[in-house]
């Protein structure tokens, strides 16, 4: 079975696999437009507040580890890198190697969100928390707790769009090893290829704006 090919047998509603792929691939689009909408909300709210209070934004980015945002920057531009790879193996039907890259992609996902546990366990263990649930002592700004906030809010957001695409890429993981797809179809690996870019796409707004403030 591993090394079998699954028919895929267009829907019944579509004329051809082309106009099926054309379909979902708009659909996708359209999918990615209402996260934009959804992370332009906060990206609004941020520029709002730093136009507010720019001394307040410069003191507090410095209890960030930009390390640690710029370590979790290289996994997510190599991630995207492996996950277009695994989708041009699987354009031209070499089955193991988009398994591989495939499984590359999941484990630099994966090495993103322990550096990221490990920088929120961080500020946690320092105080730094959102509104009423901020201790720290060494920020002496009272809008201090704004600005991690919209850290939580923004990269939390953005970590669980990471969790939904390491499901989704095991999940096309296991569909490649059945066989599922070819030369002939693809749809579903480069879907959620563009999902994927998307996330790491955030990711480099969202550096530069939380860790590079200044």
């Amino acid at each position: 079975m591993s090394q079998a090919t699954v028919t895929h047998h267009h829907a019944h509603h579509f004329a051809s696999a082309d106009d099926e792929f054309e379909a979902a691939k708009q659909g996708m689009w359209v999918f990615l437009v209402t996260e934009v909408l959804m992370f332009g909300g906060l990206f609004v709210a941020y520029g709002t507040f730093r136009g507010m209070y720019p001394e307040m934004f410069h003191e507090a980015h410095k209890m960030l580890s930009v390390p640690m945002g710029a370590l979790n920057t290289v996994f997510l531009i190599t991630s995207s890198l492996t996950m277009a790879m695994a989708v041009t193996s699987a354009q031209k039907g070499l089955r193991s190697r988009t398994t591989g890259f495939l499984a590359a992609t999941f484990l630099l996902a994966g090495c993103f969100l322990v550096v990221k546990y490990f920088e929120y366990m961080h500020k946690i263990h320092d105080g730094l928390l959102p509104a009423g649930f901020f201790t720290n002592h060494e920020l002496t700004n009272p809008k201090a707790p704004l600005f991690f906030s919209l850290y939580f809010v923004m990269t939390g957001l953005h970590g669980v769009h990471v969790l939904i695409g390491m499901g989704l890429i095991a999940w096309i993981m296991i569909k490649n090893q059945k066989g599922y797809f070819s030369p002939a179809f693809y749809t579903p690996v480069e879907l959620v290829g563009f999902y994927w870019h998307f996330v790491d796409l955030v990711w480099i707004y969202l550096f530069p704006l939380l860790y590079l403030v200044s």
